[in-house]
């Protein structure tokens, strides 16, 4: 259910309510677009049948999450992270109700899915460090192969890093407790300089500040270091004369200025799936005027067309 486009923005709420829901998932999109309403619109809601929320689709940020936990959940409720897709038939990462949570990580891989960190070279990454999300044998549910294409399979997922890895295409780490965290897409990492980031990192400064309701962070090659920062934010109604120069300093201040962005830019809507995943593909192809490819199952086509409209 789209919550955003629902002519009762709190149906999804309404109906744990009515059914006495125990069990939910969600996306972090979703909460992006709940946690900025009026908090006395939840004071009648009944939501103590819930024990157990779980979530996928996207990395979290403190925010989003700590409002879930605290406010959603009165800091009872757990939160159950999960990562994996369609190809692997279930998840790769989970969470264990027998063991501590942390915002946002996965406290446990899922048993027989081999899962690991490895670098480009396919060695394995020290504690914190950032590196691709990977499953060191194949698992009982991972599918052979793509509909009448072996080869693209092959390429695609084994011989991205050759040494019988098979790539998820999801850029992890692992901290000193054995929790797991996404970063975003590998393909999406932005390198500035000879420096990674992932537009995770950079998008959590601009929501923390409050003053945004959605965010993605690109990377548009460039000659001279690699990559160009943008930034698209949908602003929060409330917000008025907001100036590029404002979200800049926050991502100077907070991260450095080696990742400074180049430009920012204000608009309604971020295209997103279905699911509220936010298609940062999309948006990049549209900053340089390249073919967006098939948005026909986009749940908001429509924003594709305000985002061309800031061509690089």
């Amino acid at each position: 259910m789209c919550i955003r486009y629902s002519p009762f923005a709190f149906r999804f709420w309404k109906l744990i309510e009515k059914y006495k829901v125990s069990w939910v998932e969600l996306s972090p999109a979703l909460i992006r677009s709940q946690m900025i309403k009026d908090k006395k619109k939840f004071e009648d809601l009944d939501l103590s049948s819930l024990r157990i929320v779980c979530t996928g689709g996207e990395p979290w940020t403190d925010k989003p999450w700590k409002w879930l936990f605290e406010f959603i959940g009165k800091s009872k409720v757990p939160i159950m992270n999960s990562a994996g897709g369609t190809e692997v038939s279930g998840s790769i990462l989970h969470c264990c109700l027998h063991r501590p949570f942390k915002v946002g990580s996965f406290n446990a891989p899922i048993p027989g899915m081999s899962a690991d960190i490895v670098d480009s070279k396919g060695e394995k990454v020290s504690t914190d460090q950032m590196g691709e999300l990977v499953m060191r044998k194949s698992s009982i549910g991972l599918t052979k192969s793509l509909w009448n294409d072996d080869e693209r399979y092959i390429q695609n997922y084994w011989n991205v890093i050759k040494k019988n890895l098979w790539v998820h295409g999801d850029l992890a780490s692992k901290d000193k407790d054995g929790h797991w965290y996404l970063h975003g897409r590998s393909d999406d990492t932005i390198k500035v300089s000879g420096k990674r980031i992932g537009p995770s990192e950079l998008e959590s400064v601009i929501i923390k500040s409050g003053k945004a309701k959605e965010v993605a962070a690109v990377g548009i090659p460039d000659e001279g270091k690699g990559s160009k920062i943008i930034l698209s934010i949908v602003p929060l109604e409330s917000e008025k004369n907001l100036n590029e120069s404002l979200f800049i300093d926050l991502i100077i201040k907070d991260l450095g200025k080696s990742f400074k962005p180049d430009k920012v830019i204000f608009v309604k809507d971020l295209p997103k799936t279905r699911n509220m995943k936010i298609m940062r593909r999309v948006i990049k192809s549209c900053l340089t005027n390249e073919d967006p490819g098939d948005i026909s199952t986009l749940l908001n086509p429509e924003s594709v067309e305000e985002i061309k409209q800031h061509a690089i």
